[in-house]
């Protein structure tokens, strides 16, 4: 489990912001380690008249219908909707994981449409961190190795110090021979973390992070994604179905068929169960 937060791990780094967690629950990172976008006062990552069709004729589904969206820098925001809602799709458009059909998508100020296949791959592995349900670690590599992946694709040398701090922080110091088979979910899932943040990206984007986690699990992961954006003022932008875990961000966007139908300042676990509950009478009606 997480044994040591980051402040004890690096020199210079700051107390905490965050509320007290339970014991080896991840709470600190170094400050200054990361930037929140390219471009100082724009949004870590924005959707403008966003399109996805998927199929043709009968079969055609329109996942996405005109989606205007701004995710800031420097703050933890969860995407929520029902399932077809298109929050996935959506996700995937914005950290160039899938094409939108149409619109535009700006991440740390580039204009993903205007990149070539290469510029696209180097944009992913270099300013965008990933960790998804499912964590995608790669089996036949080691902990360590799949955290430096990004890294050592890059072929860019991996800062000591930085690794060192994030494995212990997230408790991993005694797995990182291990591979993704001789782990636990939550384990891997802290894999998963270390290795979206190692490069030190403009944006985070997970993906239903705690999904496949117990409860303890999915807090440490949660306090982690936390503690990089109240510490270091990264972006992080999360899918989630789970109020409690959206409670975690500074704003929750809502979807519906494709399309925005809310937002949510400040949201507790109690204000996002109520926005649900809304938004779904108002479906119905």
């Amino acid at each position: 489990m997480p044994n040591a937060p980051l402040r004890d791990a690096l020199p210079g780094a700051r107390p905490s912001q965050l509320p007290d967690s339970p014991p080896g629950a991840p709470r600190t990172l170094p400050p200054g380690a990361l930037s929140a976008a390219t471009h100082p006062g724009l949004p870590a990552a924005s959707a403008r008249g966003l399109t996805k069709v998927y199929g043709r004729g009968e079969t055609e589904v329109d996942a996405l219908r005109g989606v205007d969206a701004d995710f800031a820098a420097g703050e933890f925001s969860a995407i929520m909707g029902p399932s077809g809602s298109g929050k996935s799709t959506l996700m995937h458009c914005l950290a160039g994981l899938d094409t939108p059909t149409s619109g535009q998508v700006i991440v740390g100020g580039q204009d993903l449409g205007k990149l070539n296949a290469r510029a696209l791959t180097r944009m992913r592995r270099d300013r965008i961190g990933f960790v998804f349900q499912a964590y995608n670690l790669v089996p036949t590599l080691t902990a360590l190795e799949n955290i430096t992946l990004p890294l050592d694709l890059a072929r860019r040398p991996v800062d000591r110090d930085w690794l060192d701090g994030i494995v212990r922080t997230l408790g991993l110091g005694d797995r990182l021979k291990h591979r993704p088979s001789e782990l636990s979910g939550g384990q891997a899932q802290r894999v998963a973390c270390a290795r979206a943040v190692i490069t030190r990206p403009a944006v985070v984007f997970a993906d239903e992070p705690t999904g496949n986690l117990d409860s303890v699990a999915s807090h440490q992961v949660l306090e982690f994604l936390r503690a990089s954006v109240t510490d270091l003022n990264q972006s992080v932008v999360m899918v989630t179905h789970d109020a409690a875990a959206a409670s975690h961000g500074d704003r929750v966007l809502f979807l519906a068929d494709g399309k925005v139908v809310g937002h949510l300042v400040k949201p507790t676990r109690d204000s996002v169960l109520d926005t649900l509950r809304d938004l779904a009478v108002q479906g119905a009606a």
